[in-house]
């Protein structure tokens, strides 16, 4: 029988006693209580840290990356994440931004003219699925306008470097208007009015994204993209792609803004 020297109480069990001793007297105990009650509780004579929640601690982690590891070798389920596509580079940076006038300066509309939209096509969504970054993505066309995608998003501006088109995808859902380039074909007129789009539409959730085309054969010179969404233009036209702006930006699925 063991009796509580801090309150007079008398217990059967030792183990009782002690459990007694950590709820009831925490702040009394002395320095060879303390070492009692912590070796009662897990810990050892030392004072060390108790062993019991260390190893759920491991155990947990361990579980989290077994997980890990298994989504990004399975792509998060049928995420088409099979293949050795890895387009783009994670260290592309943009253009400084440059001072816009004229048609790139301009408002938006509500809504774009449809007569310049006429040859806009719409395409099925490929679903929205996030992988880690660095996986590979299989994308059924290039440039994507939808799809599995990265955690991160690409700011807006004028690239001389394609960001990687995970990253592209998900800067589409938030909104954004991409817009692809052929290097070989942009004029020096539709490089100043690009940029100049890129420098006014900056927002998370509505900004502008010029980049070169990934594609090994561009159709087309220039070609603006929006989810799910793309428009083609053999030369380059600021009518047309304000039209555009107008229609879509800021209107991505995960967060429409206008």
């Amino acid at each position: 029988m063991a009796d509580c020297e801090y309150c007079g109480e008398s217990f059967d069990d030792e183990d009782v006693y002690l459990d007694h001793l950590a709820d009831a007297h925490d702040g009394e105990l002395g320095a060879i209580d303390r070492r009692r009650v912590k070796k009662h509780a897990g810990g050892d004579d030392d004072g060390d840290l108790p062993v019991g929640p260390i190893i759920i601690g491991v155990v947990v982690v361990l579980a989290i990356g077994v997980a890990a590891y298994a989504t990004q070798l399975s792509g998060g389920g049928d995420s088409g994440v099979d293949s050795e596509d890895l387009i783009g580079t994670a260290d592309a940076q943009p253009l400084s931004p440059v001072e816009a006038n004229g048609t790139e300066a301009s408002s938006l509309a509500d809504s774009g003219d449809s007569d310049q939209l006429a040859d806009v096509e719409q395409f099925p969504d490929r679903g929205a699925n996030h992988v880690a970054q660095g996986s590979a993505i299989d994308y059924e066309r290039v440039p994507p306008l939808s799809g599995t995608h990265y955690g991160s998003t690409v700011s807006a501006g004028f690239y001389e470097a394609t960001p990687l088109l995970g990253s592209l995808v998900h800067t589409l859902e938030h909104g954004a208007v991409i817009i692809y380039y052929d290097p070989d074909a942009i004029s020096p007129e539709a490089r100043e009015s690009l940029r100049e789009f890129a420098s006014v539409h900056t927002g998370t959730w509505q900004s502008v994204v010029v980049a070169p085309n990934p594609s090994d054969d561009p159709r087309a010179p220039y070609v603006v993209t929006a989810w799910q969404h793309e428009l083609t233009m053999d030369s380059y036209d600021a009518e047309t792609v304000h039209a555009f702006l107008s229609e879509y930006l800021g209107r991505g699925p995960e967060n429409p803004v206008r």
